[in-house]
């Protein structure tokens, strides 16, 4: 078999660039490892950055999302009991959209099979072999057969353990990582939001956040121990202490009922340089991760498709090379920068092992300064609400 480019990784970055690519003519063949169903059950972060929105515009892909997405143009900061809200409109005259990511990936899947895209779930032992050439290919497995897919490139869309990463050789790329000492224990309830908007809560008991999915499912998160088990949290245990963290007015208005779905996330900045080898091109959490702090993961794998398509369409439409040639430096150059927004938030928010009363006193002044200034705010807003590409 032969196709263009080669995506392995059918989660919605790959998703994106596949549908992109189509619209500008260009064959793509996308490797799943796991069934669609399986990828269709993760639950993902729900807050898409306008870049993400019109990437989804230009992919012909956006009707349903802009008919049930929730527009938010502000979130809420609470600490010591007190709460503050930081405008995005009025800072950057723009908003986010609340839309559930695997309702996002749903509609990439039902736009794919509408185009006839070739998709093979359920693959296994792929292997991206001479990506330092011209000619590069991709050889998998799948129900016992192994097949091999000759390509002009490979997008590496499959995630911090995929195999995109691991091709590069280890004396070419550099990777910087730092560890969060916790987690976050999440739930997910039919229960309508306690707010409107997100509610992003610092207290000395650790950080909580109050989210949603839509007007009758909510999601909400506290910090925990990376040690921690869920089955250790009963529902009632949840609900009491995301109470005690988040100011009086939101604790009393909380609708409380079953967990749905109950899971620890770890926290983790990762990053690694550089993204392309070759004909090899990383997107996503194949090249860097984020902490959940502020919904930067999806929306920086967003970032990326957005300089691949460019260059590859270059590439393709007019025979310049330039767009793929510098798609690594543009891409780590918005990389870096999410990374700094969502290092500085989840510092802000946290309560660290070991921190001191001076620790918590800056912390503070952080947060009032946050509170108080609007050119603090409007820093806040642009990066919520995602920089320009």
């Amino acid at each position: 078999m032969r196709t263009q480019v080669v995506i392995v990784g059918g989660g919605p970055s790959g998703l994106l660039l596949g549908q992109l690519l189509h619209k500008a003519g260009v064959e793509t063949v996308v490797l799943e490892r796991q069934s669609r169903e399986y990828v269709l059950g993760r639950i993902r972060a729900g807050v898409l950055e306008r870049g993400l929105v019109d990437l989804m515009g230009q992919a012909g892909v956006d009707a349903r999302m802009k008919a049930e997405g929730f527009v938010h143009d502000g979130t809420l900061i609470a600490y010591d009991n007190d709460m503050f809200r930081v405008d995005f409109a009025a800072h950057t005259d723009a908003t986010v959209l609340v839309y559930g990511q695997t309702e996002v990936t749903r509609d990439l899947y039902d736009a794919r099979d509408s185009t006839g895209g070739d998709t093979h779930f359920e693959v296994e032992e792929v292997s991206i072999q001479d990506a330092d050439t011209d000619a590069p290919f991709v050889t998998y497995s799948q129900h016992g057969q192994t097949h091999r897919i000759d390509c002009d490139f490979v997008a590496g869309c499959d995630g911090f353990h995929g195999v995109s990463r691991k091709t590069i050789p280890e004396d070419v790329r550099r990777e910087y990582e730092k560890v969060y000492p916790f987690g976050w224990l999440g739930i997910l309830s039919e229960t309508p939001p306690v707010n409107d908007e997100l509610i992003y809560a610092n207290s000395d008991r650790g950080f909580a956040l109050c989210s949603m999915r839509n007007a009758n499912l909510s999601r909400y998160y506290i910090q925990c121990e990376t040690s921690d088990d869920p089955a250790n949290w009963t529902d009632e245990a949840f609900w009491d202490e995301l109470r005690r963290r988040i100011p009086p007015q939101a604790a009393e208005a909380l609708v409380t009922g079953p967990s749905i779905e109950k899971s620890i996330a770890p926290l983790r900045s990762f990053v690694c340089e550089p993204m392309r080898w070759g004909r090899l091109f990383l997107c996503g959490d194949a090249a860097h991760i984020v902490p959940p702090t502020g919904a930067k993961g999806l929306n920086t794998a967003a970032s990326d498709v957005h300089y691949l398509n460019q260059g590859l369409r270059q590439y393709y439409g007019e025979g310049d090379s330039a767009g793929i040639d510098q798609y690594s430096i543009r891409a780590l150059a918005r990389v870096w920068k999410t990374q700094r927004f969502s290092w500085w938030f989840s510092t802000l928010m946290h309560h660290f092992p070991g921190q001191t009363e001076f620790d918590k006193k800056m912390q503070l002044a952080e947060l009032a300064l946050l509170r108080d200034n609007n050119e603090a705010q409007a820093a806040m807003a642009l990066n919520y609400v995602g920089l320009p590409y």
